[in-house]
């Protein structure tokens, strides 16, 4: 028997999807620890009793293990990286400070951004004490102007070791252009600071944009030391219980690739968990015929939503985090703090429902763990969505009587009403919110959402999906077989892949093409991309045949922000310059409406990327399975909080293809609840996902 594995690190719990050689899969969840690696271990466990294995056994036989964490991204939220300095041009000290228009401001929601009191809140990624200027310059073109000092660059590489500085950032003005002084500084770095983590700017962003260079390479260079010490434990532990492969680890592009290519860049595996969510999301839709999907997850924590369109993810080129512009090719996934964890409160007489959360540990009132606050789990509970005796399949019972407490004494009575009126408005706060996101991720990008379909994932997606469909005027939507793992299931089923930049500055007067100098240099960086593409997918044992993807960063002459346009073939010659730039236009339009486009500033060109993709054998999956039982009847509040439901409930782990169920119901799964309210009807496919057909819902 043979094991293909995913994982996922979340907030909350820790995911585990597995796939054996016959098809047969599972899904397992066990608290995330505090030091990660235990509650990845704990879930391998839950996995190797089901298959009545001992622990080695079961590692010995696993055939492919995708890994996605959280570890990098909390480090950061958090402040624990490692100790980081930065090193450059004399003269830019202050650029992590002064950031842009928008620095204590990147990553709030709305809610934030309106509150005076939360500015100022992030501190630059590394601060002003450990960022040391260096004598040196190199102009626009590439010249050195000023030579590098190196005895100055010693003495202050030794004043920096002096300080337990553990990670080093190297960011030099136009090091894009001629990357000299960086690798000299690089050399001293190691010879005055032996085991030092290094950054280079002009290898981790190589693009135009001094700031979001810089704290790109210090976002990347904190993470290093803390990033190689969890994946290498990681993998010793499960190579010492016998694994034989290799950790593949998901990127924020969507590919993954072993830990030994990410050594030098863990800021690319940053967000891996929303982007191993899409990737499930995606690899579901192929199997079933559909390209335009809306892939949700609610956990623990956070609401993610992600957007794929004509069957590719929407992608970005930067995520704001911590009040930190960090260029990393990514795909396009939003976030808020709404999920299961959600605390409830009344604030100024008025109920708020996250972003605060009461995450693992002590987590929800009606976990037992000594928490006290109300969450979205506990009104779940209260309304009859949850069974408190079969959570997460059974493995975990709920305190009905702790959630009814913490309801009534923070929001029941603050309000002045009674426990299900003040569950539901929990419910209903909480899904208003979500809906606008996903309102923001279509409407206001020019998609309407009724040309989607809507995929509910996490713990918490698939009971409130009827609602956020209903929100976005949809019939129908869909709850995958792995839906409570879904970003375990990305990592898992996803292709090897790598994502660079190269940099490749034109600019480009109204009405004029590039000259041949100009075209030759985009194709030279072009060409560059593609190499570097395709020597790291080799390094990661890719076979067979590579598809690579290129595209160009286009802006109008005298704007801070470009779009990515896709690019064809090799060469960048007049013909693709007009094609790019009338494609750039049509969808700058689309994003921001008819006539906003004004080809008459004229264009800018930043930088060129390539994306490869190396194919991996995907795993087995069962295309049978076994018909939903009966296990009873209760009381669910749908609509209207003075008038629950008698409903039947359900319970199935893969359900049969052909399987329905009309509403009201509950079909629970181990680790997911999904609602069917009355009217709807829910009918599994060969692959065991649930389509609910809203049409008669009432």
């Amino acid at each position: 028997m043979g094991f293909f594995i995913g994982t996922d690190v979340g907030g909350t719990f820790t995911d585990l999807w597995v796939s054996a050689s016959d098809g047969q899969t599972q899904v397992f969840k066990s608290p995330t620890t505090a030091d990660v690696l235990s509650g990845v271990i704990d879930a391998m466990q839950l996995a190797a009793d089901a298959w009545q294995l001992e622990f080695n056994a079961f590692c010995a036989q696993i055939e492919r293990f995708g890994h996605g964490t959280t570890v990098g991204l909390n480090a950061l939220l958090t402040g624990n990286a490692a100790k980081t300095a930065v090193l450059t041009t004399r003269g830019f000290a202050d650029t992590l400070e002064i950031g842009r228009l928008r620095r204590q401001t990147a990553g709030m929601n709305e809610t934030e951004y309106t509150d005076a009191y939360l500015r100022n809140r992030f501190a630059p990624l590394v601060g002003r004490a450990l960022v040391v200027e260096i004598d040196e310059r190199i102009d626009v073109n590439g010249r050195i102007i000023t030579p590098l000092d190196e005895p100055q660059a010693r003495a202050a590489l030794r004043a920096l070791a002096a300080q337990g500085v553990e990670a080093l950032a190297i960011c030099t003005l136009w090091s894009t252009l001629n990357p000299q002084h960086e690798q000299r500084l690089r050399e001293l770095a190691l010879e005055e600071m032996p085991g030092v983590f290094v950054s280079l700017s002009h290898d981790i962003s190589p693009a135009v944009g001094e700031y979001a260079r810089m704290s790109t390479t210090a976002a990347n260079a904190a993470l290093g030391p803390l990033a190689g010490r969890y994946l290498q434990r990681l993998e010793s532990q499960l190579r010492n219980a016998g694994m034989q492969v290799p950790v593949l680890m998901m990127t924020c592009s969507g590919g993954v690739l072993p830990t030994a290519v990410l050594t030098d860049r863990p800021a690319y595996a940053l967000f891996s968990g929303p982007a191993g969510g899409v990737m499930g999301t995606l690899a579901i839709g192929e199997q079933i015929g559909l390209r335009n999907l809306l892939t949700t997850d609610i956990g623990g924590t956070s609401f993610d939503v992600g957007v794929i369109a004509d069957g590719k993810p929407i992608m970005r080129s930067e995520i704001a985090l911590a009040g930190a512009d960090i260029r990393v090719h990514s795909i396009d996934v939003d976030s808020i703090g709404a999920g299961g964890g959600s605390i409830a409160a009344v604030e100024f007489g008025e109920l708020k429902v996250g972003p605060r959360s009461a995450g693992a540990n002590p987590g929800p009132a009606c976990y037992g763990r000594g928490g006290l606050l109300p969450t979205a789990t506990d009104a779940d509970l209260v309304l009859g969505v949850l069974d408190a005796d079969y959570f997460i399949g059974g493995r975990m019972r709920l305190d009905r009587d702790a959630a009814a407490r913490a309801i009534e004494d923070y929001v029941a009575r603050p309000l002045g009403m009674g426990l299900i009126e003040a569950a539901w408005g929990i419910r209903e706060v909480l899904d208003s919110r979500m809906a606008d996101l996903l309102r923001r991720m279509t409407v206001e990008r020019g998609y309407d959402p009724r040309d989607f379909a809507l995929f509910a994932n996490g713990g918490a997606g698939p009971s409130h999906a009827w609602v956020l469909a209903a929100e976005l005027g949809l019939d129908r939507f869909i709850v995958p077989a792995a839906a409570t793992a879904v970003s375990a299931f990305g990592t898992g089923n996803s292709d090897l892949g790598f994502t660079t930049e190269s940099p490749a500055y034109v600019r480009v007067r109204p009405g004029a093409l590039p000259s041949e100098a100009q075209l030759e240099r985009v194709s030279g960086a072009l060409a560059t991309a593609v190499r570097d593409v395709q020597r790291n997918l080799e390094l990661a044992a890719a076979r067979g045949r590579l598809e690579i993807e290129r595209s160009v960063s286009i802006r109008f002459r005298g704007q801070t922000h470009h779009l990515d346009v896709p690019l064809h073939g090799d060469r960048f010659d007049a013909a693709a310059f007009r094609a790019a730039t009338e494609r750039f236009e049509r969808d700058y339009e689309q994003l921001f409406g008819r006539g906003a486009a004004f080809s008459r500033a004229g264009y800018e060109l930043l930088s060129v990327r390539a994306a490869g993709t190396g194919a991996l054998p995907p795993p087995a999956q069962a295309t049978r399975g076994e018909p939903p039982r009966a296990a009873g009847s209760r009381q669910v509040v749908f609509r209207d909080p003075a008038a629950p439901v008698q409903t039947a409930i359900w319970r199935a782990v893969f359900p049969a293809a052909g399987s329905v169920i009309d509403g009201p119901a509950v079909i629970e799964f181990p680790g997911q609840s999904v609602v069917v309210p009355p009217g709807a009807r829910a009918s599994a496919d060969e692959f065991g996902n649930l389509h609910v057909d809203l049409r008669g819902a009432q």
